[in-house]
């Protein structure tokens, strides 16, 4: 999206030049030791400046703790002290990769990753490579240890935790209530995420995205998880142990007849991503058979449903905000995946989205009271 250039004014060039150097040179020489290699992680960030500052912030980002020189080599005696002898009171959840551990490592809460097997000399040079993607929207990979037959894997960790616990509609009465542009918000931070990947040379391709992979912090920004940990795996060992459903609901169905992941992959698992956004619902519970194409074909036959976006969501969106969003969902989905828009696009349609919806629901207040089928969304 452009963004208005500012005018100059013409009186106050030679003043506002003479400031701009000495605003320079002081940025220069006090921030010269900070890596200008993370996008959206600069050391503008408040948080870091309340570190520097030797206070302690719960929402100041590891990175800042461990330093950004790449990937830090623990001990197991740290890792086992960090997380009680790994204990299962500290066992927070399985992944791709192996158990998940919430520990506390000098100071700092921190999720750590642990996999059975000896590493490989791979093992190490893809840890280091992964350590320096950062991004406001990515999990930062801190450090590792490969010790006593095992591989690990620290990284920063994210309080609020999966989407999976906030988003579910499983008729609970204490599951959160998240409006229509608290979902645009969280699907653009996901989308910018992945765009970043998709940006780096050669592009990462995520490969296993999904709402499991998508968490939030304490202040509800997203943090996209597990960004080429499958390409880890390929490099270091064969399959290996895996934690995850034999049914991927997010996996795109063509990447099972070439047997290729690409960019357009991720695009499809984002799409699936804004249906249970929109829906309340995994997916793979939403009564398709799970063949080919058969998932987009579902979406298709239930637009003209009272009952295809989530009841929860009721007069918090505008007719046009919901529509869009939902075309955009069946973009991401289409096939050939050639079709597809790439990140940057959608990123750029979700911003489009959300800022009309702030803007109308702002001034206008809240939008549609009742639920529209598709069939008149889309008139």
């Amino acid at each position: 999206m452009s963004k208005p250039y500012a005018a100059i004014v013409g009186g106050a060039v030679g003043v506002a030049l003479v400031a701009a150097f000495i605003i320079l040179w002081f940025f220069k020489s006090h921030c010269k030791n900070f890596s200008n290699k993370n996008s959206e992680t600069g050391s503008s960030d408040p948080s870091a400046l309340e570190w520097s500052r030797g206070g302690r912030s719960s929402s100041a980002p590891s990175r800042y703790i461990f330093g950004s020189q790449g990937a830090r080599q623990f001990t197991m005696d740290e890792l086992e002290q960090a997380t009680k002898q790994f204990s299962d009171s500290n066992l927070i959840g399985y992944g791709s990769f192996g158990s998940v551990y919430k520990g506390l490592l000098h100071d700092s809460v921190v999720a750590i990753k642990r996999r059975p097997n000896v590493a490989r000399d791979d093992f190490v040079a893809e840890v280091i490579y992964l350590s320096e993607i950062r991004h406001r929207n990515l999990v930062s990979l801190l450090g590792y240890c490969k010790e006593r037959g095992s591989q690990m894997l620290v990284f920063e960790y994210v309080p609020n935790g999966s989407m999976c616990n906030h988003l579910y509609d499983r008729g609970l009465e204490s599951s959160t209530k998240l409006e229509f542009k608290q979902r645009l918000s969280i699907a653009l931070g996901a989308a910018k995420g992945l765009c970043h990947l998709h940006s780096l040379n050669p592009p990462l391709v995520h490969k296993n995205f999904r709402m499991a992979n998508v968490l939030v912090d304490e202040n509800f920004i997203v943090k996209v998880a597990d960004a080429g940990i499958s390409k880890l795996l390929e490099k270091i060992e064969e399959a290996g142990p895996s934690f995850t459903s034999g049914v991927n609901v997010f996996q795109d169905p063509e990447t099972e007849v070439s047997g290729t992941f690409t960019e357009m992959s991720d695009v499809y698992s984002f799409g699936v991503f804004l249906l249970e956004l929109l829906t309340g619902q995994e997916a793979v519970h939403l009564g398709f058979s799970g063949t080919d194409e058969s998932l987009i074909q579902w979406v298709a036959s239930r637009l003209n449903s009272n009952s295809f976006v989530d009841r929860r969501l009721m007069g918090s969106f505008t007719r046009d905000g919901i529509r869009d969003l939902i075309r955009l969902t069946l973009r991401c989905m289409s096939f050939p995946g050639t079709g597809r828009p790439k990140m940057e696009m959608v990123v750029a349609e979700l911003e489009r989205i959300h800022d009309r919806e702030m803007e109308l629901t702002t001034v206008m207040g809240e939008g549609t009271a009742t639920f529209l089928k598709g069939s008149e969304l889309f008139t």
